[in-house]
């Protein structure tokens, strides 16, 4: 029985790739953590905590812990000094450059890919073009890896196994764990389950004609597939402006009728079940349970939905500039306290300089706690109750428990 050992632990064949892959991830913590951790203040003789995070190649970050002296030492020392503000506008002016890598056995393909991308502005190292006669090989390679944003290595059944390819592709995978350079593998011939098991985590598209060549010229430029940020929905908005102890579904009902009022009186405003769901956008089984979370304010009666003014007092606090609670505690307040306060409904909203809107919900909150005699009679608009008259005791005991 063949057995494979991989960092002193045995692992079946099945799993083979996934733990040459954790081993590598190791390796690469140790020795960042290791070199990195060496650094010491010579002033303090701190040493740096180093955290290393990630799952695969494609993810792992180096994160620096210590006093900002400490952590300022490290920047300096892994020459990353400067601002992010500068880094930020430097990586922005920044216009990509490729380093093609390939093996000339696939010549053609990669000749392909290199004047498509010079085609569409992205200026690109192969060596057809960078190497002239008498040039060092080894020199304008390492040039040309030392100035690319992204390293492109076309990845094919020959090149897998070019010893050139390989170590042109450790020092791209170097530059990409320093932040230096976006590591790009593209297939050509080459099954994704033969890639080498280092490259196992990174996303790597087959090129295999001009229209996957235009997507890879899209990636380097950074466009996006994602279509434009929609609005959210109208119910989910609503939520997360209102912050109502109420469901998302609910808060949105509630908020289209103190919206669409006229008064804040009982079935003003009404609505059928289906025109609800236009308003508001939610589905009718959301709406019908929104209706019986809110069955205290609204009243269905054969497929229409009829609002009670108590929703306005529960619901206008969280839409208009008024509180209906802190509204009614001072009508009490001075019913309690004037004599000679009106009782006509539109001798107070002049007082006041409140429209029929805001007084009627403060009137109902005193009505539903009975605070004040039921004066409510038909045709009583654009108010909710023909006069305002307090009951003695109860408005006495309110304004003074309030105070």
């Amino acid at each position: 029985m063949i057995k494979f050992i991989i960092g002193g632990r045995q692992v079946t064949p099945g799993n083979f790739g996934d733990a040459v892959m954790q081993f590598a991830l190791e390796q690469i913590r140790e020795h960042i953590q290791t070199a990195v951790g060496s650094i010491r203040d010579p002033d303090t003789g701190e040493f740096p905590t180093i955290v290393v995070r990630g799952n695969s190649l494609d993810d792992l970050k180096m994160h620096v812990e210590g006093s900002q002296e400490m952590i300022a030492l490290v920047s300096e020392r892994l020459g990353l000094t400067g601002s992010d503000e500068e880094e930020q506008e430097h990586d922005m002016a920044k216009e990509p450059k490729v380093f093609l890598s390939y093996t000339s056995d696939d010549a053609e393909q990669a000749g392909k890919i290199a004047e498509a991308l010079m085609a569409n502005g992205i200026d690109t190292w192969w060596d057809k073009w960078c190497i002239g006669a008498g040039d060092s090989l080894r020199q304008k390679i390492d040039q040309g890896l030392a100035e690319c944003t992204h390293f492109l290595v076309l990845l094919t059944p020959q090149s897998i196994r070019k010893p050139w390819v390989n170590q042109e592709m450790d020092a791209g995978l170097v530059r990409k764990l320093n932040d230096e350079c976006q590591f790009l593998p593209v297939r050509h011939g080459l099954p994704a389950s033969e890639l080498p098991p280092l490259l196992a985590g990174l996303h790597s598209p087959e090129v295999v004609d001009e229209e996957y060549i235009q997507q890879l010229v899209n990636d380097i430029h950074g466009v996006s597939l994602k279509p434009p940020l929609g609005p959210k929905p109208k119910h989910v908005a609503n939520a997360a402006e209102a912050k109502t102890k109420y469901s998302p579904a609910a808060t949105t009902v509630a908020g289209l009728f103190v919206e669409k009022t006229e008064n804040g009186m009982f079935a003003d405003p009404q609505y059928r079940l289906e025109a609800l769901v236009q308003a508001t956008g939610l589905t009718f089984p959301d709406l019908k349970d929104a209706l019986f979370e809110l069955s205290d304010f609204l009243k269905e009666s054969h497929g229409t939905v009829l609002v009670q003014p108590s929703l306005f007092t529960e619901f206008d606090r969280y839409w208009k500039e008024w509180d209906a609670a802190d509204d009614a505690l001072r009508l009490a307040a001075d019913i309690a306290n004037d004599p000679a306060f009106p009782s006509a409904c539109n001798e107070i909203a002049d007082r006041y300089g409140w429209e029929p809107r805001r007084l009627n919900p403060a009137i109902t909150y005193l009505l539903d706690r009975g605070m004040l005699a039921d004066y409510k009679v038909l045709n009583s608009k654009p108010f909710v109750t023909a006069k305002v008259v307090g009951k003695e005791d109860p408005i006495r005991r309110f304004v003074k428990s309030r105070r």
